[in-house]
């Protein structure tokens, strides 16, 4: 078979669903997970390193417009057919700026605070509570929103991506996805994002790897339980999040044996 197809950065796989696993790894100091029992494990997931910073930029850019529209029109009256040129492209590039980021801004109000994924041992079934959005039209209705989606978990290919991006000290974006192939194929036909550190995308993978092979018995004794279950967070876009709200058949599925 062909190679199935990776996006930009990728380096490796992770280890197959089936895969024999490492007997030695640690997992007891492995990032906290939401949920497991004998039927399924959810795991928590977020985009945001830190939220709310789209959303401030926004804020920023909006009120620089509104600035910049009251200015002129203050002073629209005594400006001359030269001044109106420089005037009307500083104007389209602010307005540029903000149609760039309002997805952003949006997603930081709109986004929920957790987007797990839950895994079903008995069903071998995965569920992505996932979160669509679209760069292209901001204001949209169809393409945002949560739109849950369910797959096998024979399908799922965990992929490490790493990127050097330009912040002028050499900084490196690492994430982990997951590709779903067509069943008997290396066609990839969906793929979303799983963790935002290397790292604890395989400790996340080693253990849904280990609990769909072996069972809750496997599992370690986790150290801690998700921060925000604690207490809650400081952040303010954070506390005001949407909470998870599975469809309700997709719930009780994700939760129970056939």
């Amino acid at each position: 078979m062909n190679m199935p197809h990776r996006d930009f950065g990728w380096k490796y796989d992770l280890p197959t669903p089936n895969a024999t696993l490492n007997p030695h790894a640690d997992l007891k100091h492995a990032p906290p997970i939401n949920h497991a029992d004998n039927n399924y494990i959810e795991l928590p997931r977020s985009i945001f390193k830190i939220r709310g910073v789209w959303a401030f930029s926004g804020i920023i850019v909006f009120s620089t417009i509104t600035a910049v529209v009251a200015l002129l029109a203050t002073s629209g009256l005594t400006l001359s057919k030269s001044d109106l040129k420089p005037a009307a492209i500083t104007i389209s590039s602010i307005a540029f700026m903000l149609y760039i980021t309002t997805p952003y801004i949006r997603m930081d109000i709109n986004h929920p605070r957790d987007t797990p994924i839950r895994f079903n041992r008995h069903r071998r079934k995965v569920y992505f509570y996932e979160y669509k959005f679209d760069r292209l039209h901001p204001l949209g209705r169809e393409n945002w929103g949560i739109k849950p989606v369910v797959y096998d978990w024979d399908d799922l290919t965990a992929e490490v991506y790493s990127i050097h991006a330009p912040m002028g000290y050499g900084g490196i974006i690492e994430k982990v996805m997951v590709s779903i192939r067509k069943p008997g194929t290396d066609e990839v036909v969906d793929r979303l994002f799983f963790a935002d550190d290397i790292e604890k995308g395989k400790q996340y993978w080693a253990i849904v790897t280990l609990f769909m092979q072996e069972g809750l018995e496997a599992l370690p004794e986790f150290s801690s339980p998700p921060t925000d279950w604690i207490k809650e967070p400081s952040n303010p876009f954070e506390r005001r999040a949407p909470k998870v709200q599975w469809p309700a058949e997709m719930d009780l599925e994700s939760r129970t044996a056939p």
